[in-house]
């Protein structure tokens, strides 16, 4: 049964027989009390029926049923019976009192009644646009919502409902790729008068004084900005509904709309905040190579120009020298583009790690030979515990990720600083760790030192001497990150009891290696 009715409410003939029974038991009163009572008494009765019975009577009926029990009344009751004449004044003074108190009384619990059931649909109403809103408001589309909205629509018209929704913007014609059906499926001429009443905005069809020949009533899914869609009530012919209805009904389609407005809002603000980003992202990624790889590159052309111009006049440990810088720039260019790169790569989706079983002992071997050939002069200790389990991995950025490790102690606690590699088990994890007893990360940037373009200030050195700007684009920590992440692990960072930093990387160990140490699952 609907909320609201699709015209104003009348009580259907089945539903009369309780005041039937009143009337009745006033008439079997009556006759009991007839020569107990005097007829004033016996006329209060009736008036009680009258105000009983108009609990379930319409008013016209009320007023008929009170017209016609005091015509009984005076039939069989005043005298002279058997008659309607009426021999006393008082006696016909007592039956038009009795006739218009009734009335009075009819037609006052008539209007209550009215009021309450008012009260009471406007109640249902409120409760659904309040569970419609809640419903709309913990959606993670409105348009998942679509069959939802047509159940409230239909519930509250109590008739089949018909729902277009666009999927973004309005096309210029009428594509059915571009939108969203819900409810029942409209015919060809109701889903015309969708796309009519998307374009149009207003409200049409059975009684509101607009293409009244269309079977239905078209309400549109208005928003602040424009429509979002359009509904249709399939209305029975002739059907013409009440005020009330059309006004809840344009207040649910309005909810809707209003809803699917600030999804598409949040959707666009959400792309052009993305866009943004990676603009930004962009953006700081070429200034920072701009920035960092302007002074390897000046000092490659001055070598090399040094090379071109003294050739042959140049002593050869001098050319030597010259040759060796170059070749140290190359090489710290080579190694800020391969972790761009390697950034750039993990950070894509989908992306598919080339990975082995490898033993621990490997990994770290080939990451302090790697250091050492890059820097001859680096305090370099290695540790590793025995009968760590081979670890399912890529190699290659392991020995990188580690190589960017040493890297950074190196340029922040110093070339002469010792620095340790190890690498251990801590319950199913398998750590990989370097350490140094340089200065330790201030407290201020332990929170974002694996953040991509964050780059530290070197500490001071001794009195005198000129502070130094690590070189760099800030990224090698954050490829340290990627990594581990892309392994399912993560990197952390510790701060040392007698000074120093400890980077971890913390892998985790197949649930098969969880209990002991071991060689690849069977």
């Amino acid at each position: 049964m609907p909320i609201l009715p699709l015209a104003e409410p009348r009580l259907a003939p089945h539903r009369w027989w309780p005041a039937l029974v009143v009337w009745g038991g006033c008439a079997a009163v009556l006759a009991a009390t007839d020569g107990l009572l005097d007829l004033a008494s016996q006329a209060l009765l009736l008036v009680l029926a009258a105000a009983l019975s108009a609990l379930w009577l319409p008013a016209a009926g009320s007023l008929l049923a009170c017209a016609a029990a005091v015509l009984a009344f005076n039939w069989s009751l005043v005298p002279p019976r058997g008659s309607f004449a009426v021999d006393l004044t008082p006696h016909a003074m007592l039956l038009a009192t009795m006739l218009g108190v009734a009335w009075v009384v009819s037609l006052a619990v008539a209007r209550q009644r009215a009021l309450a059931a008012a009260a009471q649909r406007h109640a249902e109403v409120a409760e659904l646009l309040r569970a419609t809103g809640d419903t709309l408001r913990d959606a993670p589309h409105p348009q998942a919502c679509l069959e939802t909205i047509a159940g409230s629509l239909q519930r509250l018209a109590g008739v089949p409902v018909s729902l277009l929704v666009l999927r973004s913007e309005v096309p210029p014609d009428d594509d059915p790729q571009a939108v969203l059906l819900g409810g029942l499926a409209p015919d060809q001429t109701q889903l015309a008068g969708l796309w009519h009443c998307l374009r149009n905005g207003q409200v049409f069809g059975a009684g509101t004084g607009r293409y009244e020949v269309q079977d239905g009533l078209y309400l549109p899914l208005r928003a602040r900005q424009g429509r979002q869609g359009s509904a249709v009530l399939h209305l029975p012919q002739t059907s013409v509904p009440a005020g009330a209805l059309v006004a809840s009904l344009q207040a649910i389609c309005d909810q809707f709309g209003l809803a699917l407005e600030r999804a598409e809002v949040l959707r666009r603000e959400a792309a052009s905040r993305s866009a943004a980003e990676l603009q930004g992202l962009r953006n700081t990624l070429l200034a920072a190579i701009a920035h960092d790889y302007r002074t390897p590159l000046a000092t490659i052309l001055g070598a090399a120009s040094t090379l071109k111009t003294g050739a042959g006049r140049l002593a050869t440990e001098r050319a030597l020298a010259l040759a060796d810088t170059i070749e140290r720039e190359v090489q710290e260019l080579s190694r800020m583009t391969d972790n761009s790169l390697q950034l750039a790569r993990l950070d894509a989706p989908g992306v598919v790690l080339r990975t082995d079983w490898e033993a621990a002992e490997e990994i770290l071997g080939s990451a302090s030979r790697s250091a050492r050939a890059r820097r001859p002069g680096i305090q370099l200790h290695v540790q590793v515990q025995p009968d760590l389990p081979l670890l399912r991995c890529d190699a290659v950025l392991l020995q990188q990720l580690l190589a960017n490790l040493i890297d950074n102690a190196v340029q922040y606690a110093g070339a002469d600083t010792p620095i340790e590699l190890r690498a251990r088990r801590d319950a199913a994890s398998l750590v990989l760790a370097v350490a140094d007893r340089g200065p330790g990360v201030p407290a201020a940037w332990r929170a974002r030192i694996f953040e991509p373009f964050r780059r530290m200030d070197a500490p001071d050195g001794p009195p005198g001497e000129t502070r130094r700007t690590p070189r760099g684009t800030g990224i090698g920590l954050a490829l340290c990150q990627a990594i581990a992440q892309a392994h399912g692990g993560r990197m952390q960072l510790r701060t040392r009891q007698r000074g120093g930093s400890r980077f971890e990387c913390v892998l985790p160990l197949p649930p098969e290696q969880a209990d002991g140490p071991g060689g690849p699952p069977a």
